[in-house]
C-alpha cells in the first residue's frame, strides 16, 4: 500500500523530531528507557502482588500510576545535569516539515516513551516546539510504552479528533518499535495508520512489515517533498470531487 496524503501527524521525539550530539548516548537512553519500563513491571508482581498472578500491566480502566520505571529515568537525567541543549539539537529540516503542516492545518502531536519532566518538556521549550505541538504524550502519562500503541493512542483522544474512514494518520518514528507501535494503533482506529521510518532501524521495519519503500524517508528535506505533493493532489481531488458534484 503507497504512502497517503495525511490529515494527522504524530512525531516521535529522540532520534526523530530531535538527535542526540552523541549518537551512543542516543542507544543507551534507548536501552535503559526499554530495560526500566520492562523491570517495572516484575517489581509490581513481587512486591505489590506478592508473585500472585501473571506479569501482566494494569487494565486499561486502572489510574495512571508512576511506575518504578519513571524513577529510575529520572535518576538518569538528574544525573546527566546538562541542560538539554548540550545533549540534543533538532534534526535538519525538521522546522520545515512542520511549518508545511501547520500552513496545510494538519493536527500534529509529539509521543515519547522518555520521561517529560526535567526532558522532554524541556526541549519543547527550548527549541520552542509548543506551537507545532500543542498536544505531548510522555512517560508519566502512559501505563505501556510503545511498541504498545496506548501512546499514539492517547495522543489522538487527546487531540479531540472525530477520525473517519477516510483520514490517514501518519506516525513518523526511528525506531522499529515505532513501526509497530503505529501498525497496532491501527487496529483500533476506524481509519489508516501510516509509519513513516526516518532511520535505518525502522526502515528495516517497515519492509519487514509489509509496507511499500515509499513509507522510508530519512531525511526531512525528502519528506518535505513528498509531503507537499500528497498534499497538493489530495487538495486537487477533493476540488475535483465538489466541482463533478456541482455539475450533477
Amino acid at each position: 500500500m503507497t504512502l497517503s496524503a495525511p490529515t494527522v501527524v504524530i512525531f516521535d521525539m529522540d532520534g526523530t523530531t530531535v538527535r542526540h550530539l552523541s549518537p551512543k548516548m542516543l542507544g543507551a537512553m534507548e536501552w535503559l528507557d526499554d530495560t526500566a519500563f520492562k523491570i517495572s513491571r516484575l517489581w509490581q508482581w513481587i512486591f505489590e502482588r506478592k508473585a500472585q498472578g501473571p506479569i501482566i500491566l494494569p487494565t486499561p480502566e486502572s489510574p495512571v500510576k508512576a511506575p518504578k520505571s519513571i524513577i529510575v529515568h529520572r535518576a538518569i537525567h538528574k544525573l546527566r545535569r546538562k541542560p538539554v541543549e548540550l545533549l540534543v539539537e533538532p534534526c535538519p529540516s525538521v522546522y520545515t516539515v512542520l511549518d508545511l503542516l501547520k500552513r496545510s492545518n494538519i493536527p500534529t502531536a509529539l509521543v515519547s516513551n522518555g520521561l517529560g519532566k526535567g526532558y522532554g518538556l524541556d526541549i519543547i521549550e527550548k527549541f520552542k516546539l509548543s506551537s507545532y505541538f500543542p498536544i505531548t504524550i510522555f512517560r508519566e502519562d502512559i501505563r505501556k510504552s510503545k511498541p504498545n500503541p496506548e501512546p499514539i493512542l492517547l495522543a489522538i483522544q487527546n487531540m479531540e479528533l472525530d477520525l473517519k474512514e477516510d483520514d490517514v494518520v501518519w506516525y513518523i518514528g526511528d525506531r522499529h518499535k515505532d513501526v509497530i507501535a503505529a501498525q497496532n494503533a491501527g487496529k483500533h482506529l476506524p481509519c489508516r495508520v501510516e509509519p513513516v521510518a526516518y532511520a535505518l532501524n525502522a526502515a528495516a521495519a517497515i519492509l519487514e512489515r509489509g509496507y511499500t519503500p515509499d513509507h522510508i524517508l530519512m531525511s526531512y528535506q525528502d519528506m518535505y517533498i513528498v509531503l507537499k505533493r500528497l498534499l497538493e493532489n489530495s487538495a486537487k481531488k477533493k476540488q475535483s470531487q465538489k466541482e463533478a458534484l456541482k455539475s450533477a
